[in-house]
């Protein structure tokens, strides 16, 4: 009598893994296309939260947006958006590969990842394009938006970068690198988890994935995700102004300016976006996936 190789998977033990080029390759993408489209979004959402209360300022995300395109031009909403579009770009290349490699090895035989490992691989990969990408792109970005409504010393994004490491040296580029990992692994924790969490709900349901399904599943992720990390998210830009502060002080001038409720300043306007880019980044991810993985197979 022949004993079954336990080191092969049955029909019921397959794993579908995702080959960590295709991750790299399709989350990239997923990334710049999301950032180009809702870039507005994330420019009101900072300009709110740089802002302090006073004549001609709004806290109104959507009544910013209008009001910067009236004095300053449709152009303005796009002041810092290269530098977000190549950071994003970046960010969800390293997120969904660092995710997908460790979905990978939490996954149980059938490839399920359940809620708890979900959220710690997301946790995980935020940790790991904060460093790698995130935290300079988002400083550079955010004090470009910050000298934008005040005195413009920067024209450009390289000039931004070279201004402030001549003034305080590299590690200015990482200024606020706590309270980002702190944001980007809340963040991608809660996101990827929900998404994984309703993926699986779908599947469970017999609804055969496409487009629409996933945006619509991403899109709600994005709901949970804004609620959930706002705080992290109004502190981090705090953080990352043009003069830069500490997370105790920056939590310090949210509650001095607007008290507890200020910590979820520029919500609205981040839900808009991440409502958005949570359709967005995981249909273009999936379908882009599904082309490269393809190719691979044939």
């Amino acid at each position: 009598m022949s004993v079954p190789d336990k080191s092969e998977p049955g029909p019921q033990q397959t794993r579908l893994y995702t080959p960590q080029w295709v991750s790299l390759v399709a989350g990239g993408i997923a990334g710049g296309v999301e950032a180009a489209i809702t870039y507005p979004f994330e420019y009101s959402k900072t300009r709110v939260q740089l802002s302090n209360d006073g004549p001609n300022r709004t806290s109104n995300p959507l009544r910013l947006i209008v009001q910067v395109a009236r004095q300053e031009g449709v152009g303005a909403l796009y002041t810092g958006c290269s530098t977000l579009v190549i950071g994003t770009t970046a960010k969800a290349a390293v997120r969904f590969v660092s995710y997908d490699t460790i979905r990978n090895s939490l996954a149980d035989d059938r490839g399920v990842l359940s809620a708890s490992r979900g959220m710690l691989a997301g946790m995980t990969a935020g940790a790991v394009e904060s460093v790698l990408a995130v935290t300079p792109t988002e400083r550079i970005k955010t004090a470009l938006i910050d000298d934008a409504k005040g005195a413009r010393q920067f024209k450009s994004s390289i000039q931004a970068i070279q201004v402030l490491v001549k003034r305080h040296g590299i590690t200015e580029l990482y200024r606020g690198l706590v309270s980002t990992m702190m944001k980007q692994s809340a963040t991608s924790a809660v996101r990827k988890g929900t998404y994984n969490v309703l993926k699986e709900a779908t599947k469970a349901k017999g609804i055969k994935p496409n487009v629409f399904t996933t945006f619509g599943i991403g899109a709600l992720a994005g709901i949970v995700t804004v609620y959930a990390t706002q705080p992290f998210d109004t502190i981090k830009t705090r953080a990352q102004g043009v003069e830069g502060a500490g997370i105790v002080e920056a939590s310090r001038s949210v509650i001095r300016d607007y008290g507890l409720r200020g910590f979820w300043k520029g919500s609205s306007m981040r839900l808009g976006r991440l409502l958005l880019s949570g359709g967005i980044v995981f249909s273009v991810y999936e379908e882009v996936a599904a082309i490269l993985s393809s190719g691979t197979h044939r």
